[in-house]
């Protein structure tokens, strides 16, 4: 401050910044996310798994992939629980199209 400043007693202050209000997360958003999160980690353990060439990195990724994955199924459990993950039941002759259909898909098979 400057001696002006300081014998009048006024401060200088930053200007105020914006900041968007956004909703609070609730436990369905948090875990949501965290689905999402170990959705994209077994994933990309996947990719990792297919990859490595060295047996040992090899198990030591596929433990860290089941770990993840029985996580993922657990976080799912979860939220089916909770009734924040739904399914719609299918029409049973959209299900026997959709079997007949890749049902001729697999006579194109060479082996």
């Amino acid at each position: 401050m400057n001696q002006q400043q300081q014998q009048s007693g006024t401060k200088i202050q930053n200007p105020k910044t914006q900041i968007p209000e956004t909703p609070q997360m609730n436990d369905r958003d948090y875990i949501n996310d965290i689905l999402a999160t170990e959705k994209y980690m077994t994933g990309s353990y996947s990719t990792a798994l297919n990859e490595a060439s060295h047996q040992g990195f090899y198990g030591d990724l596929q433990g860290i992939f089941n770990e993840s994955q029985q996580c993922q199924r657990n976080l799912f459990n979860l939220m089916f629980e909770k009734g924040w993950y739904s399914f719609e039941a299918s029409d049973s002759q959209k299900l026997t199209e959709s079997y007949q259909q890749f049902q001729g898909y697999s006579n194109q098979f060479p082996y």
